[in-house]
């Protein structure tokens, strides 16, 4: 049950968004640049940066909503993403990812436990200065995201059928789209 009294049938962070819209603006924006604009990272890449984040924060709407976007974007190959929440260390995933994956684990930390090293392990991997900053953007964003769900003890329904159609609407129609009722 929320902490507050939030919109009815809106699920994880969609309830606060339609609770305070002019916060949800600036957050969407956010989320919409990040994962679905263009970059030099696929879409999938980064979704499993924010999937591996909100599975180290154990927040189970974030993690399941971005899994199934993660899972849309790369011929729902679900294997690969519950492989990446498990261990990316091991899973059939570019070294360049892998990189970005211990530095995005490091912020979900803390910020201050990212080291030289392991920027420069990423760009021997190929990351660029670019893909590193959103690297580090994505975990923190997400850090935030997870929080504000789990924080205001939003409804977070279990239905896998909802999840598959929500990852695959952010996968194609991205972030800005309203909130709508699950």
């Amino acid at each position: 049950m929320p902490h507050i009294k939030l919109p009815e049938g809106f699920a994880g962070i969609s309830s606060g968004f339609v609770y305070r819209p002019e916060t949800a603006k600036p957050m969407r924006e956010l989320a919409h640049v990040l994962l679905h604009e263009p970059s030099t990272l696929t879409p999938g890449e980064r979704e499993l940066i924010a999937t591996y984040v909100s599975t180290q924060n154990d927040c189970y709407f974030c993690q399941t909503s971005h899994a199934s976007a993660a899972a849309a974007h790369l011929a729902n190959d679900w294997g690969l993403v519950e492989q990446v929440k498990q261990n990316y260390e091991q899973a059939p995933v570019s070294e360049k990812l892998k990189a970005l994956l211990t530095i995005a684990g490091k912020v979900q930390q803390g910020g201050k436990h990212v080291t030289s090293e392991d920027v420069a392990k990423a760009r021997e991997q190929g990351a660029t200065d670019l893909e590193i900053h959103d690297t580090v953007l994505i975990a923190a964003a997400f850090c935030m995201f997870n929080r504000y769900v789990d924080g205001l003890a939003t409804w977070q329904p279990e239905d896998p059928a909802m999840y598959a159609k929500m990852g695959q609407h952010l996968a194609t129609e991205g972030y800005l789209a309203p909130s709508i009722k699950a």
